[in-house]
């Protein structure tokens, strides 16, 4: 048998105490040991058991917490980035109505009325203001972005339609004899019924005497291509224009012819002078307008472009008798 004897020496004892360490002793304090950390395992697996769930549900709610939180900030940002965009459409809404309304002012022409029922913004509205408590949820910011988006892309359609319509009257414009074809004293005779310079019957006017000075310059009233260009008993020196689309316009009674007969002309390019030739009584231009050869009443076309009231001006210079073309026209 194996025995370990240990000698303890301390100034508090008289005499060296002896320590005999036997195999049984060790094995005694082994198991004391073990027992022990045992005992303090449990200990702390109680504790843990205990205490655990409170400490878990801490630590899910502040992560929970920061969750919330973040979500919160995001949802502001979010928010505040729709309220931003949908001040945004709503200026550029503004922006464009202005802008139809004073195309339209300033051309004249309509804004083209969209079908199916009435425009979002526009139909008749009104009522006592009372706020609201709160602010718009995301879901209604959302909504009313989607709203003035359409109401958005109807207003470029109407605007594009409108463009439609100012191209389609700049070429009408263009085409047809809507310019003053000459800078007159004033009107010898308007479009109608009078009594003939020459033989003093009634007889029907075709066209608008403008009264000039001899060699004063005439211009095209529209773009179109000479289809006549001479000497004709009755118009004196005459030039007709074909405009396309079944229009044409004459110029008669001019002293001098400064286009040939298929030469292309544009709007208000000088093609002669006036003069006093053919059946006349004085220097002015005589002007037809005429559609499928039949003549109309010039000041419709020219009050198109612009131009002055003839009418009441024809009325003043027909009683003066000044510049009358003779025949008919």
């Amino acid at each position: 048998m194996i025995r370990v004897n240990v000698i303890l020496v301390s100034n508090r004892l008289k005499t060296a105490k002896t320590l005999h360490i036997t195999p049984a002793l060790v094995l005694a304090m082994m198991a004391g040991f073990l027992a022990l950390s045992f005992a303090v395992s449990f200990a702390f697996s109680w504790v843990g058991i205990q205490w655990s769930p409170a400490i878990a549900s801490e630590l899910v709610l502040q992560r929970q917490q920061a969750h919330n939180q973040k979500a919160e900030q995001y949802l502001r940002d979010n928010v505040s980035a729709m309220a931003v965009k949908l001040g945004e459409m709503k200026a550029q809404l503004l922006r464009l109505d202005a802008l139809g309304e004073r195309v339209s002012r300033l051309s004249g022409v309509s804004m083209p009325k969209q079908t199916g029922g009435g425009k979002p913004g526009r139909d008749g509205a009104g009522g006592p203001l009372v706020p609201l408590s709160e602010p718009l949820s995301s879901f209604e910011l959302q909504r009313e972005i989607e709203r003035l988006g359409e109401v958005i892309e109807q207003r470029k359609d109407e605007l594009t339609e409108l463009e439609s319509l100012l191209m389609e009257r700049r070429i009408k414009s263009v085409l047809l004899p809507t310019l003053v074809p000459i800078e007159a004293e004033r009107i010898g005779s308007p479009f109608g019924r009078r009594a003939d310079p020459f033989a003093g019957i009634g007889a029907m006017h075709e066209g608008i005497d403008f009264v000039a000075n001899t060699g004063t310059t005439v211009v095209a009233a529209a773009g179109g291509v000479v289809v006549t260009s001479e000497f004709h008993p009755q118009y004196g020196n005459l030039i007709e224009i074909d405009h396309g689309n079944e229009f044409s316009s004459r110029y008669a009674h001019l002293s001098k012819l400064d286009v040939k007969v298929g030469q292309i002309v544009r709007r208000g390019a000088r093609i002669g002078a006036s003069g006093n030739t053919g059946r006349s009584t004085g220097p002015h231009l005589h002007f037809e307008v005429r559609y499928r050869g039949v003549a109309q009443n010039p000041a419709r076309f020219l009050q198109q472009g612009g131009a002055m009231l003839f009418a009441a001006a024809g009325k003043a210079g027909a009683k003066e008798g000044a510049g009358h073309g003779g025949g008919k026209h």
